[in-house]
């Protein structure tokens, strides 16, 4: 999508946005719609930037945020696009779309369907978490499980030519324009949050990678309309060690990844072999002088509970992979003590119990709750983390 950014930098003030509602639809001006009465809405209001000081000083950063998507409807990042998407699609009176996913975009997508009256096609693996195949089942959705990746999913979707057949729009990641136009308000959001300038960095966990080119388009157009300085964080990429293509491009030097063979992760989210907008996603890296980050699934796992602990944010694992990642460049000296961090935690945790590290204790019958006792440990390592274990409360 291409706006009049000339004509908004004249006639559109940044003042303009104080009478406006905390939502994502209060950049209207950079959005496609040629009509407020098309929005359709489940309140998108804008997600907290939580300082993280306790995490902080466990990664080695002083100035460490943490961008929670979690309390997005539907729990994900992924309803910015949805809303956008749909909005777009009923303006232009499509009753009916098809998508492949992960699992989160197509909980979104069947939710604003359902609120927008337009039919939703959903196809995922068979291996997506079952709080997110039953959530989009019960949006009314006809799902659709697939052994293998989203690779696969996709395949299905475009085989069965719901085009011809049922009238569907393919509103795959990339396969339409709108979907990142949702996403990229998180760029707008984090700009304005921080008094109209970006962090040194920007940590995005990427799968299909459609969020961290969003921002990467949204921080390019506030320039040209005079509301920031024409500046971009460094962005890094975070995958998993078991799917990671784009971080091996970016190591080899590529313009483009090579189709991850066998992903596995319990990053639902990352699991995707090969991204549609990869070339898009590298560019943005080195214009930025980024780089990109493989976190394999155990650091992901103890750091989901370090960052509740910490911080008491119940982060998703594509969201833990992204501090996980940020404690890598540290160690290794690419980030600064002094470098502003923002992770963005993609989603809540609650989808994703089957990763959730904590475990209750159990008491017996008229059994006491024993005491407990505090006790020191090594800083932030890939242990576990201000636990109770064994009657003691585990710090660092």
């Amino acid at each position: 999508m291409r706006y009049d950014l000339d004509g908004i930098k004249r006639s559109v003030p940044k003042a303009v946005l104080y009478a406006r509602q905390p939502t994502l639809w209060r950049y209207r001006e950079l959005l496609p719609l040629d009509s407020p009465d098309d929005i359709v809405t489940l309140g998108e209001s804008a997600t907290p930037l939580i300082e993280a000081p306790t995490l902080g000083q466990q990664v080695g950063l002083h100035k460490l945020f943490i961008k929670d998507e979690g309390l997005l409807p539907t729990g994900t990042f992924k309803a910015r696009g949805a809303a956008v998407g749909v909005s777009r699609a009923r303006e232009l009176e499509v009753t009916a779309i098809a998508l492949p996913t992960a699992g989160n975009a197509g909980a979104a997508w069947a939710a604003y369907g359902a609120r927008a009256g337009i039919g939703v096609v959903v196809v995922m693996p068979a291996d997506t978490p079952e709080v997110i195949r039953r959530e989009t089942a019960t949006y009314g959705a006809r799902v659709y499980l697939v052994d293998g990746s989203i690779a696969d999913a996709a395949k299905a979707v475009r085989e069965a030519a719901y085009a011809t057949e049922h009238g569907a729009v393919d509103v795959s990641t990339l396969r339409e324009p709108y979907r990142i136009e949702g996403k990229k308000t998180m760029g707008f959001e984090l700009a304005e949050q921080l008094g109209w300038r970006v962090p040194d960095v920007v940590v995005y966990p990427t799968g299909g990678g459609v969020g961290l080119i969003g921002m990467w388009k949204a921080f390019q157009e506030l320039a040209a309309i005079g509301w920031i300085e024409p500046k971009l964080p460094r962005f890094v990429s975070v995958q998993s060690t078991g799917c990671a293509p784009i971080v091996k491009a970016f190591d080899e030097g590529r313009e483009e990844s090579e189709p991850w063979p066998d992903p596995r992760t319990i990053a639902s989210g990352l699991r995707v072999p090969k991204a549609l907008g990869d070339f898009l996603v590298l560019r943005a890296l080195r214009e930025s002088n980024g780089t990109a980050v493989g976190v394999d699934d155990d650091e992901i796992r103890e750091t989901i509970g370090l960052i509740a602990t910490d911080e008491g944010v119940l982060a998703c694992p594509e969201g833990a992979a992204g501090v996980a990642a940020a404690y890598r460049l540290r160690q290794r000296g690419w980030l600064d003590e002094h470098d502003e961090v923002v992770v963005f935690n993609t989603g809540s945790g609650l989808k994703y119990g089957e990763a959730l590290p904590g475990e209750p204790e159990r008491l017996g019958a008229g059994e006491k709750i024993p005491r407990v006792v505090a006790s020191s440990e090594e800083p932030f390592s890939f242990e576990r983390a201000f636990q109770v274990r064994g009657g003691k409360v585990r710090l660092n």
